[in-house]
């Protein structure tokens, strides 16, 4: 095993040459846009969508597949037998036992049945449950992706094994994919430039749909960028999230804020389905320009002559070149009307083929032009519902971007709204803003909202939400920015609030969050998993501050209040010791007079940060759980997990009885990993920032892996099994992997 100081000094080395040190000390977030894609169009522009914070219900709505009613019963908890029951513990809150409260409407669970039909995996981690464990069998062990010529993209498939399909994603992807319905949906950005109106160089949030037979893509939505910029809407991220897709409906979180339904058919079914029809947006723009050089005193800009033919109830050359450009194509007459004068205009002809009627206006230094989407724009997405997380309602800051996969229980959608810090990284410009949000997604109405962790969010809130049922009581996990995870009663709530179950606070009450970092306080970025009745989550931060110590918990969902580790306390002169409310950048300063005291009513079933494996009294770089933003997978009581340093930690997911981890081994990838386990047909798949995917063979007895197939670009992501095939969307491609 090699020395822990020497090995993350490597890392950081390397880290420092692909740039994230260097916008680390520029943003404390996100790497800079590579040279070589042209973000300079000026197309950070405003949405022309307009809707309201309350949506009306659609009257296609989406159905909860029926299963039997024993599945409920199922999924309830019966493994931590060796946990005090919430009863037993002395209260360290005012929080009721679940026993006193009325039972929520119990919700048939279709996890169970989902994981073991091999077929669709239709959310991040197939189930609102997140364990990435399919039952997906016939898997291919080794694969060859061929050869990409990097100038052309052409692909030399004369050595290529196993792959179906491949398609073109953006420059950079970091969502998961989806498969439901015989479609695969991947988030990412528009470097690959599949529609006409926005060329690849135009920086776009994109949820992209293919065929899962032949990977011929179907339909995008696409989200343009921010006008506030990177705050909120970090260049080339692109849409960081996976969707929901139950049936014909599919939800997910755009790069903007907001929550968003769609129609899974697009206009394949010649239907603008609604309540949003006639969605406006952008088609073409003429930007105002410094004449070319060799250009005549006084002589008119192309702008400057479309605004005078505009005047004069004309399309200029130039406005016919922008629109044919963007596939509209001007064919016949075109009738010019104007609708406010020198401002906004409306011109009504055929365009690619269409009869339509477009608008255009001059906003700045820009001419642009729109049209409203119908049943013959089939490579666009087709909305449903809008909700706007970012208006004045809700008036959520998001911190570089959303990246919540949302999930349901039922008629309900529940939301992480990725409030967070500004730009400073010490200002919370919405403090009252609601993190964690439940919402009928059906009709896009918000039925309840919760503000924790309010002013003590650490950075950003980029986490997802888990629901799992224990003991009967469904549960709605929200991983908080504060490094505390919260449970509230998976229902309709209350006059417009959740009932709040319990709290755990990841990090050790004296550790200290430092910008950039530095510190050993850490977020929750990983999406809690429930796995026989028990729930797992690991702390991190965003990737960009590099590598720390983390943490690896088990906790029990069957406690009430406050569940955390240790209590933080105020030791008085006369030796009495009076609670300290949570605080953000520190828990207990021992300096001042405070102590950590362990918790009575602690729900740990273990912990794991550290373990001296080999007996030599010394923690070897290989011993240390180091942060992760990865999310666990768990089957036959074997966990896997990997950290941001590149370790895949392998682990007894119930743990001694007396509350120790058991560490089964750790293999080294040598390279940063972003993504989660895939156990799947007797294997585990773990992808890398190299590119690799590691394959071992499940179990805890192996440690090394069978083979680590290279996917030609960085594997940000998850390996995702369904229908017989491996899905990996890699930084610029999604591969359809299968015998």
């Amino acid at each position: 095993m090699r020395n822990n100081e020497l090995s993350a000094w490597t890392l950081l080395i390397a880290s420092a040459v692909i740039g994230s040190v260097t916008m680390l000390s520029l943003s404390g977030c996100k790497p800079p846009a590579p040279a070589s894609v042209d973000i300079s169009t000026g197309q950070y522009a405003e949405s022309n969508t307009k809707t309201n914070n309350n949506v009306t219900a659609s009257s296609s709505q989406a159905v909860e597949t029926p299963l039997p009613a024993n599945d409920v019963a199922a999924e309830d908890s019966t493994a931590a037998a060796e946990q005090p029951a919430a009863a037993e513990q002395p209260a360290a809150a005012e929080q009721p036992a679940a026993a006193e409260q009325p039972a929520a409407a119990a919700v048939t669970n279709n996890s169970a049945e989902v994981v073991s039909a091999g077929g669709d995996w239709p959310q991040w981690g197939g189930t609102r449950e997140r364990n990435n464990t399919p039952g997906v069998k016939n898997l291919p062990l080794e694969w060859d992706i061929g050869k990409f010529d990097r100038r052309s993209g052409a692909w030399d498939d004369s050595k290529a094994k196993n792959i179906r399909w491949f398609s073109n994603l953006g420059s950079q992807t970091y969502g998961n994919p989806v498969i439901a319905g015989g479609q695969v949906y991947v988030g990412t950005n528009n470097g690959a430039g599949h529609l006409k109106r926005f060329p690849s160089k135009v920086d776009l949030g994109c949820l992209l749909a293919f065929d899962e037979k032949s990977g011929d893509f179907k339909w995008q939505h696409s989200s343009e960028k921010l006008i506030t910029g990177r705050v909120h809407d970090w260049p080339l991220q692109g849409v960081c999230c996976s969707p929901l897709v139950e049936g014909n409906r599919l939800w997910f979180v755009t790069s903007r804020g907001e929550v968003r339904c769609l129609d899974t058919e697009g206009f394949y079914d010649n239907e603008d389905d609604g309540p949003v029809k006639d969605e406006m947006v952008s088609l073409a723009a003429i930007m105002k320009t410094a004449p070319p050089a060799g250009a005549a005193e006084g002589e008119a800009s192309a702008f400057e002559l479309a605004l005078a033919g505009l005047a004069e109830g004309k399309l200029t050359d130039a406005a016919k070149a922008a629109l044919a450009a963007s596939g509209a194509e001007v064919e016949g007459d075109v009738k010019i009307e104007t609708v406010t004068d020198g401002k906004a205009w409306k011109a009504t002809g055929k365009f690619g083929g269409v009869d339509r009627e477009l608008t255009i206006k001059q906003i700045g230094p820009r001419i642009k032009f729109f049209k409203k989407l119908g049943a013959s724009d089939k490579r666009d997405a087709d909305v449903i519902w809008v909700y706007n997380m970012m208006g004045s309602e809700m008036g959520i800051s998001q911190h570089n971007m959303c990246s919540c996969s949302v999930t349901s229980y039922g008629d309900l959608l529940f939301v992480n709204t990725g409030n967070g810090l500004d730009e400073s990284h010490y200002n919370l410009p919405a403090p009252d803003a609601p993190s964690f949000i439940c919402m009928n997604k059906n009709t896009g109405e918000v039925l309840w909202t919760n503000g924790a962790p309010a002013k003590n969010i650490l950075h950003g809130q980029w986490s997802s939400p888990t629901v799992g049922t224990f003991k009967g009581v469904p549960q709605a996990l929200f991983a908080g920015g504060d490094g505390i995870l919260y449970s509230f009663r998976a229902d309709e709530g209350k006059d417009g609030n959740p009932e709040l179950l319990w709290k755990f606070d990841c990090n050790p009450k004296t550790s200290k969050w430092i910008l950039g970092g530095e510190g050993t306080r850490n977020n929750l970025i990983a999406t809690p998993v429930v796995y026989d009745g028990l729930v797992y989550i690991a702390v991190g931060q965003d990737p960009e501050h590099g590598e720390g110590q983390g943490h690896l918990w088990c906790i029990n969902p069957n406690m009430r209040g406050d569940i955390s580790p240790t209590l933080a306390m105020k030791l008085g002169d006369d030796g009495k010791r009076t609670p300290i409310p949570h605080r953000r950048i520190q828990a207990v300063e021992p300096e001042n007079g405070e102590v950590v005291v362990d918790n009575p009513n602690s729900g740990v079933v273990w912990h794991y940060s550290i373990m001296d494996t080999n007996g030599d009294e010394e923690i070897d770089f290989e011993e240390e759980m180091h942060r992760s933003i990865g999310t666990c997978a768990i089957k036959d009581d074997v966990l896997y997990v990997a950290d941001f340093s590149g370790l895949v930690h392998c682990l007894d997911a119930k743990g001694t009885k007396d509350g120790k981890p058991i560490v089964h081994f750790t293999y080294d990838m040598l390279a940063q990993s972003w993504g989660s386990p895939l156990i799947a047909d007797g294997h585990v798949f773990i992808g890398d920032e190299d590119g690799d995917v590691a394959i071992f063979e499940f179990g805890k007895d192996n440690v090394e892996p069978i083979d680590e197939i290279n996917m030609g670009s960085s594997v940000y992501s998850t390996p995702v099994g369904a229908n017989d095939s491996i899905f990996i969307s890699t930084k610029d491609k999604l591969f359809s992997i299968g015998k």
